[in-house]
């Protein structure tokens, strides 16, 4: 905003074409059930410059999306486990939010919330109860995790990459790849919009 460069005002007329384009596409909510579910997932170093990875996650109430997160991580991991470990615990804290919200709407969630991961190491440090000398970076991280896991607040679920949905948000993908993932986000288009 301070100095803005011919690049900036390249990305901005990008970012306008591409809203122009999706005018006519829309999130639809629908009446399912009302069980909260969450799909997790995170590029390791995708930043070319500060090689910081991108968590990416979203939540479905029954098969409605209600809330997504598309963000940098704060500091560089050291392997993909970590990168995933991270985007895990960010959106555990988002599905703790979520579910005091809705009980505070009259849904409770008497069951802990289905948390989707693709990554098998992550899965597997938030499920063991032995601390590795390896894993002292992700600690804080890693006990909040656990924690969540052992109230009964989430449970981990594996997922392939191919089933994931949260790949939307961390990777680059191919036309079909992206239009099947938009349309697994319940996202459709509708002309009457």
């Amino acid at each position: 905003m301070h100095e803005p460069l011919p690049k900036h005002f390249y990305l901005l007329k990008r970012l306008l074409r591409y809203i122009k384009g999706t005018l006519h596409f829309g999130l639809p909510i629908t009446k399912t059930d009302l069980v909260l579910k969450s799909f997790s997932d995170a590029d390791w170093a995708g930043d070319p410059i500060t090689r910081k990875s991108t968590t990416g996650f979203c939540s479905f109430l029954g098969t409605t999306l209600i809330s997504w997160t598309v963000k940098k991580q704060n500091t560089v991991s050291r392997s993909s486990t970590e990168s995933e470990y991270r985007a895990l615990a960010a959106l555990t804290s988002d599905i703790i939010w979520l579910r005091r919200l809705l009980t505070d709407f009259g849904i409770p969630q008497n069951y802990p919330t289905n948390l989707y991961c693709d990554n098998m190491s992550a899965i597997a440090l938030a499920n063991n109860p032995v601390f590795h000398s390896r894993t002292k970076h992700v600690e804080i991280d890693q006990k909040f995790v656990r924690d969540n896991i052992q109230q009964h607040h989430i449970i981990l679920h594996p997922l392939s990459t191919k089933d994931q949905i949260a790949d939307i948000f961390t990777k680059s993908l191919s036309t079909p790849r992206f239009q099947e993932l938009r349309s697994k986000l319940t996202i459709v288009s509708d002309t009457s919009i």
